[in-house]
């Protein structure tokens, strides 16, 4: 996997505040005075922790704008599944060079990588049933096209990737609608009036009352529910009602999700899971640069 022209244009903004972040007006200092100048060596990126590789796009380029003249050979792609002591990438080049962008080149891949081991774990946790994991907005200010990146080397799903591209009415939404006696309905006949029933439509609701009023709202539109931190056994009603009055709708379970009970929830027959954790919560997987003679 790699990025795409948006993946890398954002992957740009980030490496450039990084490196501002980290070098000031000044640069490296330590480097500057210890290293000389013109002494050229290489280093390998070499992962200390099992897990799923994502991110090395971004270790290119942290490179690249840092030195030009530096080269960087990628041993593994993205979205592999890496065990520890796994070459997984050459860097040569100046010495210098190569010593100022490693820290924040490491960021990014550890970051990345983390959160793709993370995904796989969830979908791996809901292998041969047919429900998919999916990410959601709780994303790092800045860094949400790199880190839904990572979640599809993992093999999990995006979500919209903003207030922008999808429809999706909440709680506060409909609390903002409480006046209004049927406010799962009337948010759904809005969305509908606006935008026509061209794209999909999704609602979330946290009890059984709400889902029946949007299943008498699906008609044949698509329509995706979302059923919020309600339990398994009111999960199983909603799908059962679902399959006899809508099918084409979609089941959706969110809310209080983990590796211990994310396959219980596939079970019940929802379509997909969405997991705020993939991206809030994920640890960054031990990779190192090993400094070769």
């Amino acid at each position: 996997m790699s990025f795409t022209p948006q993946e890398y244009e954002a992957c740009r903004r980030l490496v450039n505040m990084a490196l501002e972040e980290d070098l000031g007006s000044v640069g490296d200092l330590t480097s500057q005075a210890i290293i000389p100048p013109d002494l050229m060596g290489q280093a390998v990126l070499v992962a200390r922790q099992t897990g799923v590789l994502a991110g090395l796009p971004a270790f290119q380029q942290t490179f690249a704008v840092v030195d030009p003249a530096l080269s960087v050979e990628c041993l593994r792609e993205d979205g592999a599944q890496v065990q520890s002591g796994d070459q997984l990438a050459i860097v040569r080049g100046c010495m210098r060079s190569i010593l100022t962008a490693e820290r924040t080149a490491l960021n990014f891949v550890q970051r990345l990588s983390g959160i793709a081991t993370l995904t796989r774990r969830y979908v791996d946790a809901v292998a041969g049933l047919p429900c998919q994991i999916f990410d959601t907005r709780k994303t790092t200010p800045g860094w949400r096209l790199l880190e839904k990146y990572a979640v599809r080397c993992g093999g999990g799903h995006n979500h919209r990737m903003g207030l922008y591209d999808g429809i999706l009415i909440k709680d506060n939404h409909l609390a903002a609608l409480a006046g209004h006696p049927d406010s799962v309905a009337e948010a759904i006949r809005l969305v509908w009036r606006k935008y026509g029933q061209t794209m999909p439509v999704e609602v979330e609701v946290d009890t059984l009352e709400q889902f029946e009023v949007a299943l008498g709202a699906a008609a044949d539109a698509v329509l995706i529910v979302l059923l919020d931190n309600i339990d398994s056994a009111a999960i199983r009603q909603a799908f059962r009602r679902r399959n006899y009055s809508a099918p084409r709708m979609l089941l959706e379970a969110s809310g209080k999700v983990t590796l211990e009970n994310v396959r219980a929830i596939a079970e019940t027959g929802v379509d997909r899971i969405s997991v705020g954790a993939l991206t809030h919560s994920a640890p960054a997987l031990d990779i190192g640069l090993d400094y070769l003679p």
